[in-house]
């Protein structure tokens, strides 16, 4: 009898799903704007998982667990809608491990990385983090005040748990309506100029070894990089002290071993070091445009976990 290859779940959500084959407009559930980046991982990671016996099967993190049955791996792929879930999505997690299946990035993993308050821990490491106010709530006075604490003109406001810019706001000095207020835990960072001009670095992290790395700018008259507001990327050639900082980073983590996978988001400060703005270990797109070799990078390393 036939042994049936591995199959591995990739965790996708109702946005990122591709549409059902012939839906009409008026009936089918809208995609997210940028949702093609689901089907390039996809279209990276299929060829690469057959090649190597794998099977490769796209499911929704919030389909029943029956419907894992066979599945022998996890990544969690594009389920974008995560943080408007958290206590759900940790849940299914635990339930798949559970269950018996590897689950990439494991629970404990995500539930250390799924609020940002993360970077304090990082900061507390050693890594250069970008300053940051914690607050449970906000209002324009909060607003004022952390505008005077950082000594600039303009700040970012951020959701603790979040993704893709969503609940972002930026806030300048002199326009914030007496009536603002933001009313669920943020951070609260200076502007920094350096995202208008450098951009982001991303730097792509497999089993611990760097596989590529992206410059991310966000399009004429916005901060924000993501590909949903017209943000755009081109590959970055990291230089030797460049690709330090990102490790540096990646081994500050409080894991014993690397994950699986990791996207290190990092802006340079006025001196020229790198601070990181994100670890991103949940869900994190990676970007294969810019690394054509991630498909197989990521499938060498799952080979070895199944």
């Amino acid at each position: 009898m036939p042994v049936r290859s591995p199959t591995i779940g990739f965790l996708a959500c109702e946005s990122t799903l591709p549409l059902p084959e012939g839906a009409m407009d008026e009936t089918a559930r809208e995609r997210r704007s940028d949702a093609f980046e689901h089907d390039l991982m996809i279209a990276a990671l299929a060829p690469a998982c057959s090649a190597r016996g794998l099977e490769l099967e796209v499911i929704d993190w919030e389909a029943p667990l029956e419907d894992f049955a066979g599945i022998s791996l996890t990544l969690l792929g594009t389920a974008w809608n995560y943080f408007e879930k958290s206590e759900a999505f940790l849940a299914k997690l635990e339930a798949l491990s559970d269950a018996g299946i590897a689950v990439h990035n494991a629970p404990d993993i995500v539930r250390w990385n799924i609020a940002k308050t993360y970077l304090k821990s990082l900061a507390e490491a050693g890594a250069l983090t970008i300053p940051t106010l914690w607050l449970d709530q906000l209002n324009a006075a909060d607003a004022a005040s952390a505008l005077d604490h950082f000594g600039c003109e303009t700040l970012v406001v951020k959701r603790q748990i979040g993704a893709g810019a969503i609940g972002q706001e930026m806030l300048q000095r002199g326009a914030i309506k007496p009536d603002w207020a933001y009313s669920q835990p943020a951070m609260v960072q200076p502007f920094l100029p350096a995202i208008a001009e450098e951009g982001e670095l991303s730097f792509v992290f497999i089993d611990g070894a760097l596989s590529h790395a992206l410059v991310k700018r966000a399009a004429p008259g916005d901060y924000r990089i993501q590909s949903m507001y017209g943000g755009s990327e081109s590959t970055h050639h990291p230089n030797a002290a460049e690709q330090a900082s990102a490790h540096a980073i990646l081994e500050a983590l409080p894991f014993a071993q690397p994950p699986l996978y990791a996207r290190i988001d990092m802006l340079r400060m006025q001196d020229g070091a790198l601070a990181v703005m994100e670890a991103e270990l949940i869900e994190p797109y990676l970007y294969p445009e810019q690394g054509p070799q991630l498909g197989e990078h990521l499938a060498r390393a799952i080979a070895k976990r199944v």
